[in-house]
């Protein structure tokens, strides 16, 4: 049987050259992509594009002769150089004076342009939800196939090769098919026997076992059997994100623009890695709320600050749809560090009895301006600093430029982060 495949090329030109490329040089491209994420507008990430390689970066292993050891060569003269004179190295790609052009040749950085699906495949990479448990399951992700028994029609690829076979040999002994050893013994009867008599007996038995042969095949189609598969659901862990951003007249545009970007970013890495993760916006002043996508990145609306308030608001989210027993539960917030004093042990409390005890993970951005000092502390960056020494599974970081936000983000969704306990 003859299988031409007609099915057109794809698209892109070298495909498979283009996956050995990005597999061979996955650590130069990750460090182009995080170096192209700093003055990129978050949401062209989704768009992909071009990332600058240095050509250093694309060596790849070869042999070569070694110089040390001991060679013993006959080189011929010339007008040039004779014997026990010493051959200059060859000219490189020189670097000239500051008031003069260099000399030499030499390559500029490779561009390389990227997917949608490549550029977030290598920026998601090594990013994941921490300790993400199996809670109580009632989400399925997708279907996975399971053996299920054997089937007497399939793909030809699924046949099952030893069910096919024993069935075929119980065919053949319940009809009394002959075997070859059989035919072959009354053959060298024939070739031994003398008398004509009994030789045209045993050709007669012969002819007959050949033509029982004949009717009985080896495998029939009623002998074939294929492996059967069924789709199962696989189930999946529930989980769910709280977003908490602090929109109070302390936050300058600044602060909320860094805020918004690292909002952008968590959406992105959610969307993007996980299907059944649900998303919970919540934007506070002095009064926290709950409010749907467009409204979270884009209200203008302002007020005090009562860190509380959004707390409170998280718990009673969490008490009315999701529940601690069925799913995994995080937390994102970003604020400035301001808070009203008298508000400090009410959020102390709602943290350490009602929030961080059913939260799988709680990362905390702190947004400042880009001429504030890391040393300062706020007080609700001292208080996440005591609980997270403390064993809570709580992160804490500081940005102040946009440059900074993809890489703290990494730092707090990086596989394997979890708990920390020493202070950034």
């Amino acid at each position: 049987m003859n299988i031409v495949d007609r099915r057109l090329n794809p698209r892109g030109k070298a495909l498979e050259n283009r996956q050995r490329f990005l597999r061979r040089a996955k650590g130069v491209v990750q460090q182009a992509v995080k170096q192209s994420l700093q003055s990129r507008n978050i949401r062209d990430v989704l768009d992909g594009g071009e990332v600058s390689i240095p050509l250093d970066g694309m060596e790849e292993p070869s042999l070569r002769r070694g110089s040390g050891g001991t060679h013993d060569r006959v080189l011929p003269g010339n007008k040039t150089f004779i014997e026990g004179d010493v051959l200059p190295r060859s000219g490189g790609g020189g670097s000239g004076k500051p008031d003069k052009a260099g000399e030499g040749t030499g390559e500029d950085a490779f561009r390389f342009v990227l997917t949608r699906e490549e550029f977030l495949n290598v920026f998601l990479d090594d990013l994941e939800l921490p300790d993400l448990a199996k809670r109580r399951l009632t989400e399925t992700e997708h279907e996975s196939p399971v053996r299920a028994g054997y089937s007497v029609s399939g793909s030809p690829a699924n046949i099952a090769v030893n069910r096919t076979t024993r069935l075929a040999m119980m065919r053949r002994m319940a009809l009394r098919r002959p075997n070859p050893e059989a035919i072959a013994r009354l053959e060298a009867e024939i070739a031994a026997c003398e008398e004509d008599g009994l030789r045209l007996v045993l050709e007669d038995k012969v002819k007959a076992l050949e033509a029982k042969v004949r009717r009985i095949p080896y495998i029939d189609p009623v002998d074939v059997r294929y492996r059967r598969y069924e789709n199962e659901p696989k189930p999946v862990a529930q989980a769910v994100m709280f977003c908490l951003m602090d929109v109070s007249s302390s936050m300058t545009e600044h602060m909320k623009d860094l805020a918004k970007r690292f909002y952008m970013l968590l959406y992105i890495f959610l969307s993007q890695r996980y299907r059944h993760v649900d998303l919970v916006f919540i934007r506070h002043t002095d009064r926290a709320e709950e409010v749907d996508e467009e409204t979270f990145f884009h209200s203008p609306a302002t007020g005090g600050t009562l860190v509380s308030s959004a707390l409170e608001a998280m718990r009673s989210v969490i008490a009315k749809r999701y529940s601690p027993e069925d799913w995994n539960i995080y937390a994102a917030q970003a604020s400035d560090g301001d808070n009203s004093y008298s508000d400090e042990a009410a959020t102390e409390r709602l943290l350490t009895e009602a929030i961080l005890p059913v939260s799988q993970y709680f990362a905390y951005l702190e947004v400042g301006d880009a001429d504030r000092g890391s040393s300062s502390q706020s007080a609700l960056w001292k208080l996440y600093d005591k609980l997270r020494t403390e064993g809570a599974p709580l992160s804490i970081r500081r940005v102040g430029h946009r440059g900074e936000i993809f890489p703290v983000f990494r730092e707090l969704f990086q596989r394997g982060q979890g708990r920390e306990r020493v202070a950034s």
